[in-house]
């Protein structure tokens, strides 16, 4: 009788314009507050997370490019066989082989040079039998045949081995795309922990304003009135936040990829930047940084439209 009173005495169009003249939640308030800044912290973690995955997978684009553009023909030294003979041999083999781009001839000293991270600096290796290396780089988009290859080098330099990378880029593959799984699982769990945040929040607020549920009941609101309210307040909450943590981590980027450019000229840059770029970020690198503070807005706004109904349909 009530609730039929006081339908009657609220006009509908009053009703509609109800969030224009007094929201159901305040603008501004601590636990909103508080919110935003949980959402600036998830969206500046998964933004790193979705710029670390973009920086993997470039680097391992890069690293499969180039490993797989390149053979190694490595000659042992052998008794009764000239080393200098067999690496011209072998180096003359390779020009033969089609879609071969440039063949370098590492000389002993180079060889040896490339054992000074295992074995470190100031050891004498000139009784050591150091093989001798000629890689073989191909030209982009060739298919080398290597069988024929392989059988010259069998027959005419018998202490000659081939390696095509091929064990060695099966690995580094694995190990990229595992870390890339781990970044998508990280982002997951960020938005998963960003939701369950929103849900408590929405909660929280269901129970701070459940006097005011009661009157537009009362009065007639349907529960996708009071939802669709819910919704927009942390929809604003959730785009607030989302930007300026989509915002920071993007000017994390930019201020790393500049420092990148300073430190290259440290003595251990190179074997950083062989490793993860220049940490420099491409377009679609940033444009998925900032798309994760959408992503974030968008899951805070459907997690809190989706507790109120659940909230207010175990109520009833």
């Amino acid at each position: 009788m009530l609730g039929a009173a006081l339908v009657r005495l609220v006009p509908s169009d009053l009703l509609a314009s109800r969030s224009a003249l007094s929201p159901i939640l305040p603008a501004r308030s601590i636990a909103g507050r508080a919110l935003v800044l949980v959402i600036v912290i998830m969206t500046f973690l998964a933004g790193l997370t979705a710029g670390a995955v973009h920086l993997v997978a470039d680097a391992s684009s890069d690293w499969s490019r180039s490993i797989a553009r390149e053979v190694t023909i490595q000659i042992r030294p052998m008794a009764g066989r000239d080393i200098e003979a067999d690496v011209r041999m072998a180096a003359d083999l390779g020009k033969r082989v089609r879609g071969v781009e440039v063949v370098r001839v590492f000389d002993r000293q180079e060889g040896e040079k490339l054992l000074e991270p295992w074995l470190g600096t100031g050891l004498d290796l000139g009784e050591l039998p150091v093989p001798r290396l000629v890689v073989l780089k191909f030209s982009a988009g060739s298919t080398p045949e290597l069988a024929s290859l392989k059988a010259e080098l069998a027959e005419r330099v018998p202490n000659a081995g081939l390696d095509d990378h091929r064990l060695w880029l099966g690995r580094l593959k694995i190990m990229a795309n595992s870390l890339v799984l781990i970044g998508i699982i990280i982002l997951a769990l960020v938005l998963v922990a960003t939701g369950l945040a929103v849900a408590f929040a929405t909660r929280g607020a269901m129970a701070g304003t459940a006097h005011i549920i009661d009157v537009l009941h009362l009065v007639g609101a349907e529960d996708s009135y009071i939802a669709r309210e819910f919704q927009r307040h942390f929809l604003r909450l959730g785009l607030k936040g989302g930007l300026i943590g989509g915002l920071a981590a993007v000017m994390f980027y930019l201020v790393i990829s500049l420092a990148s450019a300073n430190f290259a000229m440290n003595p251990g840059a190179e074997q950083v930047e062989a490793l993860f770029g220049r940490f420099s970020l491409p377009g679609a690198g940033y444009a998925s940084v900032l798309a994760i503070g959408l992503v974030i807005a968008a899951v805070t706004a459907i997690v809190s439209r989706a507790t109120v109904y659940r909230t207010l349909s175990g109520h009833e």
